[in-house]
């Protein structure tokens, strides 16, 4: 006879006679995680979405005028390619919306060129086709092409090819629409619809400033309660950061380039120059962090000393990231971001003096190397980083951090973190 299994069910899932569900708190935990990544991955979704508004918007606008100028005043019937050509520009990575224009132009007349001259000796059909896309590839990585140019050519060769017999006159439309798609386009970016480089920056640097402050925060909870899972946790997740900073990155360049070709935004020049500086030591600090957070899992694992202070040490770099990205977004000189990188540092000393271990002491070294990176990257030159951060360390016999700096002998043995 099959066994009752109900009574072993209601022992688990707790009975009316007032005993516990023992699994209630499990289950609330998973719950509650899947309830918190719902939410962040709403909220990232969002976020890309606030991102690509404005590019959505130029690509549509550009979209509409190449078709109307290309169909309307050069009366093109089918003026395919412009609205393609314009499309294929905003595409491009941001920053090099130039380039690829004269990229979409050069590949054309080149693909318009070897299929028209391949077509009239050959003819066309199926092997004809081939002959002619493999000679615009030939012939383009020939002569050094880029990427872009061996792919517009080969494209334009084919369209050539299959196009040409049914349509009169498509080699010199197919070249106009290019160039009136591409010019178009630097058209609306430049000046009918020029985004704003600060906000962009501001939009793109918030995600790659946000995981690192967050990750640190992780770090510095986890040293408090000695908890090596989430400290590993938080390293996992901060070597996922190469999408944010290259986000950032590339929001710089596209920054840049509209700093140039639009008029409207000329007067920003000198506030990009300064996110551009801090684009190297924010990746610095990233890596520098990296580390701190890597040595903090090995100092939780081995049993090591883990002073008050240095929680907190790595709680106030968290902050000042925070700071430097609030400053940043409403054009302040950012004071009170280099005023905690700066407590941080302090922080470190003391639990330096307290007495650390081997991994302590390393991620005491990265603690001031890290606020070193964030002071470079608020506007302070390295030497006058490197100084404010010794300053700011204390008499403690300390660990050697900055380049060119030579310490007494400390206590424990010695760190050799990346140089900040």
């Amino acid at each position: 006879m099959a066994r009752d299994r109900r009574p072993s069910l209601l022992r688990r899932a707790g009975t009316g006679d007032g005993d516990g569900d023992v699994d209630a708190p499990r289950i609330a935990a998973a719950m509650e995680q899947l309830r918190h990544r719902g939410k962040a991955t709403l909220h990232d979704r969002l976020h890309r979405v606030r991102m690509a508004l404005g590019l959505a918007v130029q690509a549509g606008l550009a979209a509409a005028l190449a078709w109307i100028v290309a169909h309307e005043l050069l009366h093109n019937p089918q003026p395919v390619f412009a609205p393609i050509s314009a499309v294929g520009t905003l595409a491009a990575s941001v920053g090099q919306r130039l380039r690829r224009t004269v990229e979409l132009i050069i590949g054309v007349a080149i693909g318009v060129f070897l299929g028209d001259v391949l077509i009239y000796f050959l003819g066309t059909g199926g092997w004809q086709l081939g002959m002619v896309v493999t000679a615009a590839i030939l012939v383009t990585i020939f002569f050094g092409a880029s990427v872009a140019i061996v792919i517009q050519a080969a494209a334009t060769a084919v369209l050539i090819v299959t196009l040409s017999p049914s349509t009169q006159d498509l080699e010199v439309p197919r070249f106009v629409d290019a160039f009136i798609g591409g010019g178009i386009a630097l058209v609306v970016t430049a000046i009918l619809l020029p985004l704003n480089p600060l906000r962009v920056i501001n939009r793109a640097a918030r995600p790659a400033l946000d995981l690192l402050a967050d990750q640190l925060d992780v770090a510095a909870g986890a040293l408090r309660d000695r908890d090596r899972d989430r400290a590993q946790g938080a390293l996992e997740r901060l070597r996922e950061n190469k999408a944010e900073l290259a986000t950032f990155t590339e929001a710089i360049e596209g920054a840049k380039e509209t700093s140039t070709l639009s008029p409207a935004r000329w007067h920003r020049r000198s506030e990009l120059t300064h996110y551009a500086d801090a684009v190297e030591p924010i990746d610095r600090a990233m890596r520098n962090s990296g580390t701190l957070i890597r040595r903090s899992v090995t100092m939780i694992e081995d049993g090591e000393p883990v002073p008050d202070p240095m929680p907190d040490a790595v709680g106030h770099l968290a902050e000042a990231v925070r700071l430097l990205c609030h400053e940043f977004a409403v054009g302040a000189e950012p004071e009170k971001a280099r005023e905690r990188s700066l407590r941080a540092v302090s922080e470190a000393g003391r639990a330096y003096e307290q007495g650390v271990g081997f991994s302590g002491s390393v991620v005491v070294a990265q603690v001031r190397t890290t606020a070193s990176d964030l002071l470079v990257a608020s506007g302070i030159d390295q030497q006058e980083a490197n100084r404010l951060v010794r300053e700011s360390f204390g008499e403690q016999r300390k660990p050697a951090t900055e380049a060119g700096e030579a310490e007494p002998g400390p206590r424990t043995p010695p760190a050799a973190p990346s140089v900040g």
